[in-house]
């Protein structure tokens, strides 16, 4: 009798079939869905991880979602770098223009326009800096300041951290006592920290300086250059950072750079701290101080003139 009780239990629940597993909340698909389109990672992961502690018997559906959105940022990253490798060299640049005005300090001490652009090509394995400035300004009917410079600074990247920089800059202040200053260096760099708020490098190198002064004279002379780069991302729309050497951040936005150019007879020393506040799209309002210092300067020359500028940039 009891196994003919249990065969007709058995063909009972045959006849039934097992319940389904549950699917996925829709509000919690949901809330992956709008994370994951948002493009934050971060946001993704925190999401994924809360559905997960709250939807224990969701984990298969959940690592599925997660599998595909991984995929995907594979294929992106893959279509990225293959962009970068196939483009031309007039493709894929990014830089800013920059106008406005600025108080200046030292051997002048007036209001002026200054203006300046810069450019980054950032490749695989090469990134190209370049970046030009101009500082100008009349007092009673006479030119108090016509200041230029310009700067041309390729890098090859070994690594992700290590890198070779060569380094060409122009410089024109006749207020400072010279009609023109050229600049050589190359040498290597590393970035200490790259991350997604912060970026700090070093580079250090030798350099050839030569300078044609306003009498008529000229010097060249052997150097040494060291740099210093620091980018802070303090928010969405507030940027500072710091650069020394000439190393230039490829983000541009907003910027402080800071250039030490050592030789036994004159020192050089410049610095420009800047504060960017995103106002609308591509426009920033910066705010900056430039500090420039040499050792020995020319007779009749004091050592120290400062910029405290407030320009609008545009980004491109």
């Amino acid at each position: 009798m009891s196994r003919l009780l249990l065969a007709t239990a058995i063909l009972v629940a045959a006849s039934f079939p097992a319940p389904a597993a549950a699917a996925l909340p829709a509000p919690v698909k949901a809330m992956i869905d709008a994370a994951i389109a948002s493009g934050n990672k971060q946001d993704v992961l925190a999401v994924v991880k809360i559905s997960k502690a709250t939807n224990p018997d969701d984990l298969a559906e959940i690592n599925s979602l997660m599998t595909d959105y991984n995929a995907r940022l594979a294929e992106q990253a893959e279509a990225a770098l293959r962009e970068k490798q196939e483009a031309g060299f007039f493709e894929n640049w990014k830089g800013q223009g920059e106008l406005g005005g600025f108080r200046s300090t030292g051997n002048t001490s007036n209001l002026g326009i200054s203006g300046g652009v810069k450019l980054v090509k950032d490749t695989v394995e090469w990134r190209l800096n370049f970046q030009a400035r101009a500082n100008y300004e009349r007092n009673k009917g006479k030119t108090t300041r016509d200041q230029v410079n310009a700067t041309i600074e390729p890098n090859y990247k070994f690594d992700k951290s290590l890198y070779a920089y060569g380094l060409a800059q122009f410089e024109r202040d006749r207020f400072q006592g010279f009609s023109a200053r050229f600049t050589l260096s190359g040498g290597l760099g590393y970035e200490l920290v790259n991350s997604k708020d912060i970026r700090l490098a070093i580079k250090a190198g030798p350099a050839i300086r030569i300078t044609d002064f306003i009498g008529g004279d000229s010097k060249s002379s052997l150097a040494g250059l060291v740099g210093l780069d620091f980018d802070w991302k303090i928010s969405d729309r507030l940027k500072f950072s710091q650069d020394a050497g000439g190393t230039y951040a490829s983000d541009a936005q907003g910027f402080t750079s800071a250039v030490a150019v050592i030789d036994s007879d004159n020192t050089s020393f410049t610095a420009t701290s800047a504060l960017d506040a995103k106002l609308l799209g591509a426009l920033s309002a910066r705010f900056s101080y430039s500090f420039e210092h040499d050792t020995n300067p020319p007779t009749g020359r004091i050592k120290t003139d400062t910029l405290s500028r407030a320009t609008v940039v545009y980004d491109f």
